[in-house]
């Protein structure tokens, strides 16, 4: 891995990040369930609970990234985005097929398998451009996860505009365009997602940068909303339409403009280069990234101070030899190899938190069309609108905002899990009571901590367990997202939904009973979540005195204990 980086030491890593972008918005095609699934349900004779252990095959193909998380520190991130693009090809044009009744009577198994499939390709997409940017920025965990996740969770508005726009509401034209035009998105830019020469920390413009990137995703996100919006309440002609696809697109390239500006005026970037230079001469490699350290898991010669459990007798031993030279085990902090960090106490309060906040929320996800049609709302695509939008803010928000508390009050990333999980349960309970008005901004409280939990628990994997192993460790924490959509939504949601569609006589369900005793055990369930958060960031504050002394991140802390 070192000599990827300093092979691709003389590109910026902002250009990296600029497809990244690109990226990410291909990698959030599993968020389209909503908008194929009512045609899934009617042109396939399926019933609601069909439809619901689908979106949970959905959730497990965009969640279960064990593999890509595996592979990732083996295979050059090109590599990964290949086989994204290739498994959302074949599972998304399955599906088109199966929608078109190309081919007629596929088993529904097969379906179900094909979704996986088609949506496994964010795990493989969102894992090689997470995990390289990770490593390109590893002084800004924080915020290029909220910048990244950020899109991610944006992707949503951009497929429903999209839809609406170019693709007249047609769910075979989507899944069409899933298929090739995803695909083909990805061939494109998978070959700038490479390993570059972090940015050193006394460069002054990486926080303009990444100032000037975030308000380019908001400016970006606002766009989308109002454009859906618009669109939906009047009628615009075919140029029109053209033009709005037009500035989503030069919007999307906005975050390019930062290695152009780099190239036009070198001069402002001395502090980059000259950090190149240092990492390409082998100076002082273990201040820029845990990545190029030795890893604090393999041999080391420590002295006998540094030894916390040490026996007297090798204390002696020690003594008399002068080093002991062994095997250390990692500290929180530390490089932590995966079945390492599976021991740990803080890897399944932290499991056990994000499962239970990100897996009611995605319950939420998955039933919206339905939860907007129980209560009232015949066209749920603002109501989705809405949730990407505010799943956006969230997930960027987290970022900065958890970036600057953890420098300034060194205070756990974790706290804001705990924050937006206490709010999840207010919003949980406005959506029970089903009273007017309240359907858009339950949506929008629950699509803001939705988007918290995914940014914020990113960096802490990173900050606890290390960079070396982060695309295993973070993919499994990741399982906490269909393993919730299997419990709350298919076994809980589902079942409550038909239940009482069937004492309608109907195979649609209307009125507030249909969700009212999914939305009450959810409010429970981010009620025990919010206990397991308080306690996690009660371990992990004394992790965090230590990682940021001194108002900014030790990198060398996490290979040199």
């Amino acid at each position: 891995m070192r000599k990827q980086i300093l092979k691709g030491g003389s590109r910026p890593p902002w250009v990296g990040l600029a497809a990244a972008v690109w990226i990410q918005i291909a990698a959030g095609n599993a968020y389209n369930f909503p908008l194929y699934s009512s045609a899934l349900k009617s042109v396939l004779g399926l019933n609601q609970q069909q439809v619901t252990i689908l979106g949970f095959a959905n959730d497990v193909g965009e969640s279960v990234g064990l593999l890509p998380g595996i592979v990732c520190n083996k295979f050059p991130p090109w590599a990964l985005i290949l086989v994204g693009a290739l498994l959302c090809f074949l599972g998304y044009g399955l599906l088109y097929l199966a929608v078109t009744q190309t081919l007629s009577q596929l088993p529904y198994v097969l379906l179900c398998l094909a979704l996986c499939v088609a949506t496994n390709s964010s795990a493989w997409l969102g894992t090689a451009v997470l995990v390289t940017n990770m490593r390109n920025f590893p002084l800004s965990r924080g915020t290029i996860s909220g910048i990244l996740k950020g899109y991610v969770g944006i992707s949503a508005a951009v497929y429903t505009l999209i839809y609406s726009i170019l693709l007249q509401g047609s769910a075979s034209k989507l899944l069409l365009f899933l298929s090739v035009g995803v695909s083909a998105v990805c061939l494109i830019m998978m070959y700038f997602i490479r390993p570059c020469t972090p940015p050193s920390g006394e460069d002054s413009s990486v926080h303009v940068h990444f100032i000037f990137a975030q308000v380019a995703s908001v400016l970006f996100a606002s766009f989308l909303v109002i454009t859906t919006i618009v669109t939906n309440m009047v009628s615009i002609s075919d140029v029109v339409s053209y033009i709005l696809i037009a500035i989503m697109i030069i919007l999307l390239m906005t975050p390019l403009a930062i290695p152009i500006k780099m190239t036009l005026f070198p001069a402002n970037s001395k502090n980059n280069v000259g950090s190149s230079d240092q990492l390409a001469s082998g100076d002082d490699v273990s201040m820029q990234s845990p990545l190029l350290s030795p890893s604090s898991s393999e041999t080391h010669v420590l002295s006998f101070h540094e030894s916390e459990d040490a026996s007297d007798v090798e204390i002696l031993i020690a003594e008399g030899e002068g080093a002991v030279r062994g095997k250390k085990r990692p500290k929180r902090g530390d490089d932590f190899k995966f079945f390492e960090a599976l021991v740990k106490a803080d890897f399944w309060l932290l499991w056990f938190a994000y499962f239970l906040g990100v897996g009611s929320g995605v319950t939420v996800l998955n039933n919206l069309a339905q939860i907007g049609v129980a209560l009232g709302v015949e066209d749920t695509i603002i109501l989705l609108s809405v949730f990407s939008f505010c799943n956006f803010l969230g997930r960027l928000g987290a970022g900065v905002v958890s970036e600057h508390f953890v420098r300034w009050k060194k205070l756990p990333r974790t706290f804001w899990m705990t924050s937006t999980q206490i709010i999840m349960i207010v919003a949980f309970l406005l959506y029970a009571s089903a009273l007017d008005g309240t359907l858009y901004a339950a949506t929008a409280m629950l699509g803001i901590c939705y988007g918290v939990q995914y940014s914020v628990m990113v960096p802490t994997v990173s900050e606890l367990f290390g960079l070396k192993h982060f695309g295993v460790i973070s993919s499994f924490m990741m399982l906490g997202n269909p393993i919730g959509a299997l419990l709350f939504s298919v076994f809980l949601a589902g079942n409550v939904y038909d239940t009482e569609a069937e004492k309608q006589g109907s195979s649609t369900c209307y009125g507030a009973n249909c969700f009212r005793l999914t939305f009450l055990v959810l409010a429970g369930v981010c009620g025990f979540g919010t206990i397991l958060n308080i306690i996690l960031t009660l371990r992990i504050r004394p992790v965090y005195q230590m990682l940021y002394a001194g108002g900014s991140f030790r990198v060398s802390q996490t290979s040199n204990h």
